[in-house]
C-alpha cells in the first residue's frame, strides 16, 4: 500500500454537526460508523463523551489506515473492521446509532491513480476494494452497446446514453480516465459538451455504481441495519445522488421497525457549501427504531 500522510484522506465531514445532532449521541454509547472514511463524522462522536465507544468499518484499506491515525488519540474506543457495510455481520440489537456516508470523498476524486475523476489523467479503475477484479475498464472495454447505454441511463440517469454507448464501442478499447471523458464529449451536442457539469460526469457515477454494486450494496445495508439497532437508537444517511436518496426514503418508509424522523431530507446550508461545495447534493435522512 502507498504511503499515505492522514490529513491526505480527512475530509470535513459532510453535515456533520446535523448528524451529530441528529444521532442524538449519548454517554457510554456504541455507535456504527460503516464507511469511516477520514474519521471526520467518527470524531465528532467519540468527542461527545469520554466513554462513547465506535465500531468503524470501511472496505478501502486506504481510508481505514487514514481513519486509524486520524482516531488513534481514542484508542481501545474505536474498533476498525475492513468490509463493505453490506458484507458486515450485523449484530443485533447493538447500536446507539449508525451512520453512512455515500459520498465519494475528496481523496478518491483527487487522487487520480484511483480512476474515479475524468480530469487527471489514470487507467480506468474506479474500485473501492482493491481485492476485487471488476475495473471501468473491465466494463467500458468489454460489455455491448445495449447494457452500456443501460447501464448509463439507470444509473447515470444520462439522457444521452444511447449516443455515448455507440461511440464508446466504436473507439473503444479506453486505457485512461481522460481517453474516455474526451470520447464522451465528443460524442454529444456542442452546448451538452459546454454545458453546467462536465459531460463525462454522470457516465462516471454509473460505471462507479455498476464496479462497485453500490445499489445492490445499499439495499443489503437497509434491509439489515434497523434490526443492529437498540430500541431508540437512530440511524443517519447521507446520500449524494436521487437513485440513492430514492432507496433510502422508501427503505425507512417501509420498514417494519423503523420510525421516519425526516419527512423531508436535510440539506447542507450556504455556509457549509461554500467551505465544502461536494455538500451541494448531500441528503441527510434519519429514522429511529421503535421501542
Amino acid at each position: 500500500m502507498q504511503e499515505m500522510k492522514a490529513q491526505e484522506f480527512f475530509h470535513v465531514p459532510v453535515l456533520g454537526q446535523e448528524v451529530f445532532e441528529s444521532l442524538a449521541v449519548r454517554p457510554g454509547g456504541h455507535y456504527l460508523d460503516a464507511t469511516v472514511g477520514g474519521g471526520g463524522h467518527s470524531r465528532l462522536i467519540l468527542k461527545a463523551a469520554p466513554d462513547v465507544q465506535i465500531t468503524a468499518i470501511d472496505q478501502d484499506e486506504d481510508a481505514l489506515a487514514s481513519a486509524q491515525k486520524i482516531l488513534a488519540a481514542f484508542g481501545e474506543r474505536v474498533k476498525f473492521i475492513r468490509s463493505n457495510f453490506a458484507a458486515y455481520k450485523f449484530p443485533l440489537k447493538t447500536f446507539d446509532g449508525i451512520i453512512a456516508d455515500l459520498g465519494v470523498s475528496s481523496y478518491h476524486l483527487d487522487t487520480p491513480e484511483r480512476g474515479f475523476s475524468f480530469r487527471r489523467e489514470a487507467s480506468l479503475d474506479m474500485r473501492m476494494d482493491r481485492r476485487q477484479s471488476l475495473t471501468a475498464a473491465d466494463v467500458i472495454n468489454d460489455w455491448d452497446e445495449a447494457e452500456l447505454a443501460n447501464i448509463f441511463f439507470k444509473y447515470g440517469e444520462e439522457r444521452l446514453s444511447r449516443r455515448i454507448a455507440r461511440r464508446i464501442v466504436e473507439k473503444r478499447p479506453f486505457h485512461t480516465t481522460t481517453e474516455l471523458a474526451e470520447a464522451i464529449a465528443y460524442s454529444v451536442p456542442p452546448k451538452y459538451r459546454y454545458g453546467r457539469i462536465h459531460p463525462a460526469t454522470r457516465v462516471f457515477q454509473a460505471l462507479r455504481i455498476v464496479v462497485n454494486d453500490e445499489l445492490k450494496a445499499l439495499e443489503t445495508f437497509l434491509s439489515k441495519a434497523p434490526n443492529a439497532l437498540v430500541p431508540n437508537g437512530r440511524i443517519a444517511i447521507i446520500s449524494f445522488h436521487s437513485l440513492e436518496d430514492r432507496m433510502v426514503k422508501h427503505s425507512f418508509r417501509d420498514s417494519s421497525v423503523l420510525r421516519v424522523l425526516t419527512k423531508k431530507p436535510i440539506e447542507s446550508q450556504e455556509e457549509e457549501i461554500v467551505k465544502n461545495p461536494r455538500a451541494r447534493s448531500a441528503k441527510l435522512r434519519i429514522a429511529e427504531r421503535e421501542g
